[in-house]
């Protein structure tokens, strides 16, 4: 597979560019049954004394019902070689389509979760905490011109447990 466990604390990386401008796939389940989507928006830090990732996905997302469902769900960071497969992830729905299958992308388990073994580095995550967003929690009004036509997301906070890098 070509990953190899790393230290958490050993990671040097820009989280913005990582999250924000080169995306990541989300997935959650494993080789019977997952879901992956594309994402440019989470964080990552320190919280509870815990390293942690925090997402945020939409109720009508397929990818939600399985984050809903299992304990895990994993982070997948990859190279600019494989944007047209994360575009691809991130414009249809898991529910019409295999989306390993449509991009190539080979799955693969780390630690009994589903990931790409294309990846760059991948974060499996244990959800700590959830939270529904609501539009009374907003105190920047402006914010809720991004769900005029979709539902509110559903953050969900992940305790990092292992970290795997590409070889």
């Amino acid at each position: 597979m070509g990953f190899v466990k790393t230290d958490i604390y050993n990671l040097e990386f820009n989280p913005y560019k990582l999250i924000g401008k080169d995306w990541f796939l989300l997935t959650s389940g494993d080789k019977s049954e997952y879901n992956t989507m594309t994402a440019s928006w989470g964080q990552t830090g320190i919280i509870w004394n815990l390293p942690v990732f925090t997402t945020v996905v939409r109720s009508n997302r397929k990818t939600f019902e399985l984050i809903e469902k299992n304990e895990f769900f994993t982070i997948s960071f990859f190279s600019e070689k494989y944007r047209s497969a994360l575009s691809f992830c991130g414009s249809h729905s898991g529910r019409d389509c295999d989306k390993a299958k449509e991009t190539g992308l080979t799955l693969c388990e780390l630690d009994g979760n589903a990931a790409f073994e294309e990846a760059d580095m991948v974060f499996v995550c244990r959800k700590v905490f959830v939270e529904n967003m609501d539009e009374s929690d907003f105190i920047d009004k402006s914010l809720l011109k991004f769900y005029e036509k979709d539902p509110f997301h559903k953050t969900f906070i992940g305790e990092i447990v292992s970290v795997y890098q590409k070889n």
